[in-house]
């Protein structure tokens, strides 16, 4: 992979550059806009970095969990006799050791730890047993007898309505009608398709670990990659019958996160196991618990018709969608609230009628994953602009352009867009950069074929295709969600530290902080205390948050050291705090009658501040789907160029190519990486990640079954425009990252797909026999 924006120094930044642009800007050594390198790169690289699946502790014992082999049964009787006679076993629990009704969840409280009379997915946890070895911990588990009475599965989405419910809350989790000005409005051209999606899984590197440690209080404490540690430790109290003040969630090294460490359903057991016997329990999840086990992106159908006029410009939207929430509710309700939201896409609307639904299946659960809701929709409103370029005989790019979202529109849930929107900027700049030269008819080319070196096809049936995307997300919660953080920044000896319940979880919040105290202070030596619930809550590390609340927190406490530390030298000198500044490691007066450094004026003290930072608060959609649901909006185009062998119907993508809408370039080349990162996911929604499931069972639950894209699959990448216009609202200016151009990118392929082919591609992922076209004469 390339990227032209990742050539950044740690004195200088690049960016793309469009020609007559304003020359490059020289930047400090230290502070915001600089390629700090991450502070555990030096470790991971090493293999030092402490993961969970690393810890260990004196007396340690292993767990294992048993999982329901049926996608839907009712439990007629458990029997753990055999298991708990095994030599080795220390403990064997079950739904009879919860106290209350053992169920837990993240925005609607209806998941049991272990399922009691009723299974609903197929990995549905049973029991978890606790031994002095791992392969007894197994063992045992295999040997807990349950007699089950298989039931008829329920695993359309579209028949959950009718269905008996499977849930005592119904099957119904929630319905969105959105109502968007006149019902009765028509257009000259009207295109209809119908689009699937299909389930994704975040497919950690690391699969899922931890390690339970009982204390002397009769508490627990719980050693996870968590991602919201105060949240976990809260559900994780309430299933132990315990004050949440004895529990403690310390976070350890996080593999990287798009979701999947967010749900608690590995860690509850681990800690019961360790309440019971009274020693340190470890759980190192196999890669297919994992998938078993965690939840995965929501599988949708799109159904669309688009009206327009003769000039292509949009008059009225019409959607169903409908999202399959598997067996419980988890972060539906939002996922939700993001699709009929933005299911017109970045474009200027004035009719839009949309209901969606989420429904509860007996499919593998559905949750949080990198641009819920978002990406689903993206997928099937950029579809429809290829129909209705295709229809109206105009260029797709010219389409896009006339119908762009901007800023001071209105979406159609009411709110106007206040943030700035380039989304016309952005296109333009894709549809500028040159493309990709055509590779030669040569044997030598051959690995240049979608099927790669060994491939079957002939340099004859490959056709080139181009396709375009826009895409959006939100940052931050939405409707109404509470977003606060507190930070803590400490400065003693030349050294700062900053205390801050923001997990890491590959986003780069660490570096951040480091970037601000730096900057703020002219510290240069930062180090970000480990995090756990001992700290004040931050808050989930998702949406981007931590970049603008978190961040927002250690901004505001390190400017608070800052006037602790100037007031004295301002007071000195008869002038105020304003009209100094530090840079460097120095602090120099307005007038250069002062000069000094940051050591000599902190003359041994030590000086600390403790800040919030909560953003405006947003509101929940109404019963018609109206409302100001979100602080702010993030947008992305990605042009996408593949080469189809169109008898084969394999796929090759040669290029992406991305302009995207940052706010401010905080890091160039962490930036680079999450846009990079995130189109590469993107790409794997769009070609080879679908977790297969028959009748609710999940087909292959590893990853040759599951086919990631590899370093062979990802393209050559170019971050051709980031466009800084900052956001005022946001601390910095500064918006997501990662999460648009994975929203954005699946819908790139499928178009350049369709272009290639003339097929429709009205499903994700590509299906071969969808990319087989008859060869144009």
């Amino acid at each position: 992979m390339t990227s032209d924006a990742a050539t950044a120094t740690s004195t200088t930044r690049t960016t793309p550059q469009s020609e007559g642009a304003e020359p490059e800007k020289e930047v400090p050594a230290l502070g915001l806009g600089v390629s700090l390198p991450p502070a555990d790169a030096r470790p991971k690289t090493e293999g030092t970095f402490p993961y969970a699946a690393d810890l260990w502790a004196e007396g340690l014992l292993w767990a294992s969990m048993l999982r329901s082999p049926h996608p839907h049964a009712r439990i007629l009787s458990i029997d753990t006799t055999a298991a708990v006679a095994m030599p080795g076993v220390r403990a064997v629990v079950t739904h009879e050791d919860i106290p209350g009704d053992g169920s837990y969840g993240r925005r609607v409280v209806d998941r049991p730890v272990f399922a009691s009379d009723l299974v609903r997915h197929h990995g549905e946890a049973i029991a978890a047993v606790a031994a002095d070895h791992p392969d007894t911990a197994r063992l045992a588990a295999a040997a807990i007898a349950v007699e089950y009475e298989v039931l008829e599965p329920v695993t359309d989405p579209e028949k959950a309505f009718a269905a008996e419910p499977l849930h005592p809350d119904g099957n119904l989790i929630r319905h969105i009608p959105l109502r968007y000005g006149d019902p009765d409005a028509v257009g000259e051209v009207i295109v209809e398709g119908l689009y699937r999606i299909g389930r994704q899984d975040p497919a950690p590197i690391g699969a899922e670990a931890g390690l339970a440690v009982p204390r002397p209080d009769g508490g627990v404490e719980l050693y996870t990659a968590s991602t919201d540690p105060h949240t976990d430790r809260d559900l994780a109290a309430a299933c132990f019958g315990l004050d949440p003040e004895r529990v403690k969630v310390v976070v350890t090294g996080v593999p990287g996160a798009t979701g999947d460490r967010e749900d608690p359903g590995f860690q509850i057991p681990l800690g019961l196991l360790a309440l019971h016997t009274g020693c340190p329990v470890k759980l190192a999840a196999t890669r297919e618990e994992s998938f078993l086990g965690h939840a995965h992106r929501h599988p949708t159908l799109l159904r669309y018709r688009h009206r327009a006029d003769a000039e292509g410009r949009l008059v009225k939207v019409e959607a169903q969608i409908l999202l399959d929430a598997g067996a419980y509710a988890d972060f539906s309700s939002e996922s939700l609230a993001a699709a009929v939201a933005f299911a017109c896409g970045p474009y200027v609307v004035p009719h839009a009628f949309i209901e969606g639904w989420a429904v509860r299946t007996n499919n593998p659960p559905s949750g949080h994953v990198r641009g819920e809701g978002a990406m689903q929709v993206c997928a099937a409103y950029e579809g429809q602009m290829d129909k209705l370029a295709a229809k109206l005989g105009i260029d797709p790019v010219e389409l896009r352009l006339r119908n762009a979202l901007s800023t001071g529109d209105i979406l159609p849930t009411s709110q106007t867009v206040t943030c700035p929107a380039p989304v016309a900027e952005l296109l333009r700049e894709l549809s500028d950069f040159p493309l990709p030269v055509l590779p030669k008819d040569d044997p030598e080319d051959d690995w240049l074929l979608p099927g790669g070196l060994e491939g079957a096809g002939e340099p004859g049936a490959v056709r080139r295709g181009v396709g375009y995307a826009l895409g959006m997300v939100h940052m931050l919660g939405a409707e109404g969600a509470d977003e606060v953080s507190t930070a803590t920044v400490r400065v003693h000896d030349g050294v700062a530290t900053v205390i801050c319940a923001a997990v890491e979880t590959g986003q780069g919040f660490t570096t951040l902080a480091r970037q601000i105290v730096q900057e703020t202070l002219g510290v240069e030596e930062v180090h970000v205390a480990a995090v756990d619930t001992d700290q004040p809550p931050a808050g989930p590390a998702t949406h981007g948050r931590h970049t603008w609340v978190s961040g927002g927190a250690v901004e505001r406490a390190a400017k608070m050291v800052r006037t602790q530390l100037l007031q004295p030298l301002a007071h000195k000198f008869g002038m105020s705090t304003e009209l100094l500044q530090i840079a460097d490691g120095k602090i120099t007066s307005y007038d250069g009658v002062l000069s000094t450094t940051v050591t000599e004026a902190m003359d041994g003290k030590e000086l600390w501040a403790t800040a919030q930072c909560r953003p405006h608060p947003t509101e929940p959609l109404d019963e018609f789907g109206q409302g100001d649901a979100f602080v702010g909006l993030a947008f992305c185009a990605v042009r996408a160029v593949v080469d189809v062998d169109i008898e084969l119907g394999s796929v090759r993508v040669v290029e992406m190519a991305v302009a995207q809408d940052v706010g401010r370039i905080l890091n160039p080349s962490q930036l680079a990486t999450r846009i990079e990162a995130g189109v590469t996911q993107g790409i794997g929604a769009a070609l080879t990640e679908n977790l297969r499931t028959a009748r609710g069972l999940i087909r292959h639950p590893d990853l040759t079954g599951y086919a990631l894209p590899t370093t062979l699959d990802a393209p050559d990448i170019h971050i051709v425009k980031l466009v800084e216009e900052r956001d005022v609202v946001a601390p910095f200016g500064a918006k997501p990252a990662s999460a648009v151009p994975v929203v954005t990118s699946p819908a790139a392929v499928a178009s350049a797909v369709r272009a290639a082919t003339g097929r429709p591609v009205n499903r994700l992922p590509i299906r071969p026999q969808a990319a087989v076209a008859t060869p144009k004469s």
